[in-house]
């Protein structure tokens, strides 16, 4: 009995987690439900990205507070993915076989000065306007104290 009672709260402890859509699967769930957007690009190579990962999006307040009130985008910078998003055809320009770039869309939303630097969070309005953009890691108390300036 124990060992099933271990394995079924693993199993529930996991669902626990940020609802991470795609930009094809927002747009769709714009449509149906208006609601500001977080998003985080991130790269394979970012610690800090990695941290959060690991300290930040795993915290409960911060999981129920992302998935209450805004839809979750989350995008490696240098996938070589075609993106359809808004209309528009967003794909990575900057890759080559030797070098993995940054997205278009990546670089569109989250650079700045011309330069894209992970982790990159952007809060946006439901119409795609850029409300908000953090350049930094950001602790699990000040990523809570920045969503809930949104409200």
């Amino acid at each position: 009995m124990l060992l099933v009672m271990f394995f079924l709260g693993k199993n529930v402890l996991a669902q626990e987690s940020i609802h991470w859509l795609s930009f094809e699967q927002l747009e769709d769930s714009l449509a149906k439900q208006p609601k500001k957007v977080f998003i985080d690009f991130y790269t394979d190579w970012c610690t800090y990205c990695k941290k959060m990962d690991r300290k930040v999006f795993t915290k409960p307040e911060v999981i129920q507070k992302i998935n209450t009130e805004f839809y979750a985008v989350r995008m490696d910078a240098e996938n070589r993915d075609t993106i359809q998003f808004d209309g528009h055809v967003f794909f990575n320009r900057l890759a080559t076989d030797k070098r993995a770039g940054i997205h278009d869309l990546a670089m569109l939303l989250g650079q700045r000065n011309g330069i894209f630097a992970p982790p990159t969070l952007i809060i946006l309005e439901n119409e795609f306007k850029v409300l908000d953009r953090r350049f930094e890691y950001l602790y699990s108390e000040k990523l809570m104290e920045w969503l809930s300036s949104f409200e």
